[in-house]
């Protein structure tokens, strides 16, 4: 299970991978870049979902 510490630390490497994005010059990097976020957003979104999934069902077996 992923603690929300994990998802704020992703939270914070995707915002600096943005940042670089802005910042770099060369298109090609900056291409790779968004690649690298979209895939950490993908990431992110999937632990997000799994740990939710997973909280709904431990409250529902506790009923």
């Amino acid at each position: 299970m992923v603690t929300e510490r994990k998802f704020r630390e992703q939270e914070v490497q995707i915002a600096r991978y943005r940042l670089l994005e802005r910042e770099v010059t060369d298109p090609l990097a900056a291409s790779l870049l968004h690649i690298i976020i979209l895939e950490l957003e993908a990431d992110l979104q999937k632990d997000w979902e799994t740990s939710t999934g997973a909280s709904i069902t431990r409250a529902c077996e506790r009923l």
